[in-house]
């Protein structure tokens, strides 16, 4: 599946561009509205974008009444991310949704305070709230990322989102003050792709989980090399703010990447990555056994 990256496409704003997706992410909601982080809060640098919106939302309450059954209408697959403060906020609002795709629990998020529980201890209390596909949604800034990752699977999780955006920081060339009101924020764009790689390639060998790979993907070509890493489903992040039309672009380029690879369908270099072999793409037939299942 082709998804957006959770906060970087607001559907009922743009549905032409969610409906060219096979399925969408909405922004992160938690229990109470949020307005967010003072502005200036978000910048763009030579190096990729930083946003510190600060989970800016309509809240639990409002998102069911008024906003689920709007994207409903979209007639696409949706994917509800979830944040909170604490692991019963997330299990309380996991509790309430139903007739989704999955959850995506924002356990990662640089531009607020973080629930003092662990990952694990969030995904296991949502985990016997609800019966939906749960996916971890995890920073590449964790000291040992492939050891939080099992610790989420042995807690329950279903799938596993990587990668977050990581803490960075830019400075006004003038005044050499932080540009953004918050001070850090969580840098996207391009140059998370190598650190995309290596999460998504690190955390497919520690647990076979499925995973959305994400960070830095602006061309089909980096959606191949996220399969080839382990990524069952890629997300659009940052790529979607100057080139709305990318979910398109993107598909095509993929399709020509994967024949100039060699296999038949994008899917078949599943994991790929994982497999040397002395022959130079030789483990087509080996990814293609190991897929099991139609990708993007």
């Amino acid at each position: 599946m082709l998804l957006n990256a959770s906060g970087c496409l607001d559907a009922l704003t743009a549905p032409e561009v969610a409906k060219k997706l096979d399925g969408f992410v909405t922004k992160t909601i938690t229990p109470l509205p949020r307005e967010g982080n003072a502005p200036p809060r978000i910048a763009e640098t030579a190096h990729g974008m930083l946003n510190a919106i600060g989970l800016a939302n309509p809240g639990r309450e409002r998102f069911l009444a008024e906003h689920l059954p709007r994207l409903r209408e979209l007639g696409l697959p949706l994917w509800i991310s979830v944040g909170g403060f604490c692991a019963q906020d997330y299990a309380d609002t996991c509790a309430t949704l139903g007739d989704v795709e999955a959850i995506e629990l924002n356990l990662s998020c640089p531009n607020v305070d973080e629930a003092a529980e662990s990952a694990a201890e969030i995904v296991a209390v949502c985990r016997a709230a609800t019966a939906l596909p749960l996916y971890a949604k995890l920073s590449a800034a964790h000291a040992d990322l492939t050891a939080v990752a099992r610790a989420v699977a042995e807690a329950g999780a279903d799938g596993l989102s990587l990668v977050n955006t990581l803490r960075g920081l830019a400075l006004d060339p003038k005044t050499l003050e932080p540009v953004l009101a918050r001070g850090a924020g969580g840098l996207s764009g391009p140059t998370l792709k190598p650190v995309a790689l290596a999460a998504v390639h690190a955390c497919y060998a520690a647990t076979g989980l499925p995973i959305v790979g994400m960070g830095g993907v602006t061309s089909g070509q980096d959606v191949l090399e996220l399969i080839a890493c382990g990524a069952r489903h890629v997300a659009l992040g940052t790529i979607l703010f100057p080139d709305p039309d990318a979910p398109e672009r993107i598909r095509g380029e993929l399709s020509r990447a994967a024949e100039a690879f060699g296999v038949v369908q994008p899917g078949d270099a599943y994991a790929c990555a994982h497999e040397r072999e002395e022959t130079p793409g030789s483990c087509v037939k080996t990814c293609t056994l190991i897929a099991g299942g139609a990708l993007l």
